[in-house]
């Protein structure tokens, strides 16, 4: 099966694109974060200044013009004609890992009052750095992460209070 990928650029284009077309690409890393691309034999730099792992969104530089990408693929099409989209009372109760990595920062404290898109730590895993997000208001209940550990997929980095 083709995994197809909904882009959307700065909420006011929107294309198409598969993963096969992903992985064709001629593109290099040269250094942390940046790549060149030679795309039609035009060359390209390009910068992720931001990812949001969790919520597919990620802010990019290419040749100087900044960008914000929103990408969604075929499930979470399917999650929203079936009207199972997340609605606004959300309900985590803990924040995990999305993947193994490095805690580079904790930016709350337990007992602390956080607001919906909050940052409560940065999570290093390939390379880049990601933003774990509060998916809601709450108050910090544990904070189980430590700077400068590694944690596998799935571990329980931060819970909320009930």
């Amino acid at each position: 099966m083709n995994t197809n990928y909904k882009v959307n650029v700065n909420k006011t284009f929107e294309f198409d694109i598969t993963k096969a077309a992903v992985l064709s690409l001629d593109a290099v890393e040269v250094g942390e974060g940046k790549y060149h691309l030679l795309q039609n034999h035009q060359p390209y730099h390009i910068e992720i200044l931001n990812s949001d792992f969790n919520k597919k969104k990620y802010i990019i530089k290419v040749n100087n013009n900044t960008f914000e990408l929103d990408i969604n693929d075929d499930l979470d099409k399917l999650i929203n004609e079936m009207g199972f989209a997340t609605s606004s009372k959300k309900t985590v109760d803990s924040i995990k890992a999305p993947m193994p990595g490095l805690i580079l920062e904790i930016n709350v404290k337990e007992g602390q009052n956080v607001k919906e898109n909050d940052p409560l730590l940065i999570l290093e895993a390939m390379k880049m750095e990601n933003v774990i997000t509060s998916p809601h208001d709450g108050i910090i209940k544990t904070i189980t992460a430590i700077k400068g550990n590694t944690v596998e997929k799935g571990s329980v980095l931060i819970e909320f209070a009930p």
